[in-house]
């Protein structure tokens, strides 16, 4: 059955708008697959493309596409914040894991997400990433590895929520 997640983020204190800051049209989310029959695989989307890709098992499996696509992407920025709204679709089966024998939910039961940023450094005149994701501790700061200077702050889990 088709299912639909909504994935929120936001950073805060983005006061330096010279390293024009931004989020990547990719993001890593935690799934079930019924392809491989393995709970709890990073699944990486990225927008455009029709299809995601599992990480698979550790022995065996490999990396393999599955059925899932990144159906919204809005970003919003205002005074001091940059935030991020992405509609994930996925296609989910009840299965009994094949190595461990958890039963599959959808999302997977303990969801986790990463969310990619971009950035270009004005004084290095050089490019740089980063990242937030649900398991860092809070408040983190981002900041650039050219000039060490703080591009926001993430102090908020990214969301997910089930929408159908």
């Amino acid at each position: 059955m088709l299912r639909t997640a909504e994935i929120t983020a936001e950073l805060t204190g983005v006061e330096d708008t010279r390293h024009q800051l931004y989020w990547r049209s990719r993001l890593e989310f935690s799934l079930d697959c019924f392809v491989c029959e393995r709970t709890g695989r990073t699944t990486v989307f990225e927008r455009g493309a029709e299809q995601a890709l599992c990480s698979g098992s550790r022995s065996g499996f490999q990396r393999h596409r599955t059925a899932g696509r990144i159906a919204g992407f809005d970003i919003t920025s205002g005074r001091d914040r940059l935030a991020v709204r992405a509609l994930v679709d996925f296609w989910w089966a009840p299965f009994t894991d094949s190595r461990d024998r958890r039963t599959a939910a959808a999302p997977t039961s303990h969801p986790w997400v990463r969310l990619l940023l971009a950035y270009h450094c004005p004084e290095a005149n050089e490019s740089g990433t980063g990242s937030i994701q649900s398991n860092q501790v809070r408040p983190h700061s981002l900041t650039c590895k050219h000039c060490d200077r703080r591009l926001g702050v993430d102090s908020e889990t990214p969301a997910v929520r089930l929408l159908g």
